[in-house]
């Protein structure tokens, strides 16, 4: 665990300059092995602040190389519902109601694929 808590702390550092979505990945797997650990905690937000205050095209296009964006724009499914929100607020109130699709449409919204408002 620590040998993995320094590696952590080194390429996350470096990551955080430049790359910060995939810092933010890093981040959240030290969290996932230790809830507690502060440093973990304050990379992440860092990271996500860094990520609020590219544009949003730039967030857009760094979210695409992510696998799980990748996996939920080409589930079929999500396209058909994706296609459905767009055309009728109705129908996109009550997809959100579906846990599975309101955190798979909370993550394209938060990588910048998707705008609201």
């Amino acid at each position: 665990k620590q040998w993995y808590q320094r590696r952590v702390r080194g390429k996350a550092a470096v990551l955080k300059i430049d790359k910060p979505a995939e810092a933010k990945a890093v981040y959240e797997k030290a969290l996932e092995l230790d809830p507690t650990n502060a440093e973990a905690r304050q990379g992440l937000q860092h990271c996500a602040q860094s990520l609020r205050n590219l544009k949003p095209e730039d967030r857009a296009k760094l979210a695409m190389n992510d696998p799980e964006i990748q996996q939920i724009l080409q589930d079929p499914s999500m396209q058909v519902i994706l296609e459905q929100m767009q055309k009728d607020p109705a129908a996109a109130q009550e997809h959100l109601k579906n846990a599975a699709v309101r955190d798979k449409f909370m993550k394209l919204v938060e990588s910048g694929i998707v705008r609201v408002g």
